[in-house]
């Protein structure tokens, strides 16, 4: 029985919630262009959203640990990567990572994915799930 148990890929998920404001704007297009296209997201006040963070680590569950990952490590993790570095922030101004990038819910999972990515088992499948509203959330990668 124990075999079976070490012989499929298992998942876990970390939720975290983070604050934080952004404009969408694409600095090549004119005023008009930018309000037609991001309507009130494109305030030049900015606006906020109450972000809620889920990270989905999948592989093999360790034999000897019983974890795919340490349920505490990737909290930690997740905590100095992002929250620490996006939370109660303006990610266009406070943000280097959105200097040249458009704050996009699909960007700021792009981002968050890459933030994260190289601290995980490589052998390890790795999804964020990045909810900017309870009606409106992307993933990344999508497969």
């Amino acid at each position: 029985m124990n075999e079976n148990l070490y012989q499929h890929k298992t998942r876990i998920f970390r939720r975290e919630h983070f604050n934080a404001a952004h404009r969408l704007l694409n600095p090549n297009w004119t005023d008009a262009q930018n309000q037609e296209v991001f309507g009130k997201c494109n305030n030049v006040y900015y606006h906020g959203h109450n972000y809620e963070l889920e990270v989905q680590v999948t592989g093999f569950v360790d034999p000897q640990t019983g974890f795919v990952m340490d349920a505490k490590v990737l909290s930690e993790l997740i905590q100095k990567e992002v929250i620490e570095r996006f939370d109660h922030k303006n990610l266009n101004l406070e943000c280097s990572e959105f200097a040249e990038l458009n704050p996009s819910a699909e960007n700021i999972a792009f981002v968050i994915y890459n933030l994260l990515r190289s601290h995980i088992n490589p052998q390890h499948d790795l999804k964020i799930r990045l909810y900017e509203t309870a009606r409106n959330y992307v993933e990344y990668p999508a497969n």
